[in-house]
């Protein structure tokens, strides 16, 4: 009886201990289980906390501004609705080729206004010689006419934030393309008009240097 008794007593033992082992095992698997339903939560929320930072980092990044377009404006519906426009200049500007009317448009800073100003220059179709030159600014959501000069030849420019008139100057017997000289006169903007600030008179060569140069004989 003892031995039978001594011979399951290891058995018992090693059944224990399996048994031991077995709820070890199951407890570490539920622990486990546990650890790893939190570090999911966990993970959930490290992962809402990324998303949050990141929007943060987004959103005190700051927006780009978009870059100012100037508004293009219609020059030739502008020149002709406009009364400060003589009925000679409107009656030059007509198209020279399909519907390309003679017409420079630059657009600047002139007026210190919420837009940009616009200098309209009308040409002649043939010669392209200016006959009218004017500025406009916008004022209540309209282009108003604060400038025209209409002594042709003339074109008008902006030049660092003034406006530059050039006048050519004819004496008799000069043909459009070779006037004797020019006048250029710089305005700037100031209690609501454009005043001349100084003016400057070039005249122009009349010697004939651009006869071609003949080329020396080869046998020479």
């Amino acid at each position: 009886m003892r031995g039978l008794t001594v011979g399951r007593s290891p058995g018992g033992t090693r059944s224990t201990q399996a048994t031991s082992a077995a709820v070890a095992v199951v407890v570490a698997l539920g622990v486990c289980l546990s650890g790893c339903a939190a570090g999911g939560t966990g993970t959930r929320d490290e992962g809402a906390a990324h998303a949050d930072a990141v929007g943060g980092a987004a959103s005190s990044s700051p927006a780009a501004s978009p870059s100012k377009v100037p508004d293009r404006v219609d020059a030739v519906r502008l020149v002709k609705s406009d009364p400060k426009v003589s009925e000679e200049v409107k009656h030059e500007l007509k198209p020279c080729v399909a519907d390309e009317y003679p017409v420079d448009v630059s657009y600047g800073e002139l007026t210190g206004g919420t837009a940009e100003d616009v200098v309209v220059n009308v040409l002649t179709c043939g010669d392209a010689v200016g006959v009218g030159s004017y500025v406009y600014r916008e004022e209540g959501g309209a282009y108003q006419n604060v400038f025209r000069t209409e002594e042709p030849p003339v074109y008008a420019e902006i030049d660092r934030g003034d406006l530059v008139v050039t006048k050519q100057v004819y004496e008799r017997g000069d043909p459009v393309s070779s006037p004797s000289g020019e006048n250029v006169i710089t305005y700037r903007w100031a209690s609501g008009r454009f005043a001349e600030q100084y003016r400057t008179h070039n005249d122009y060569s009349n010697a004939a240097g651009n006869a071609p140069t003949p080329v020396p004989d080869a046998d020479g």
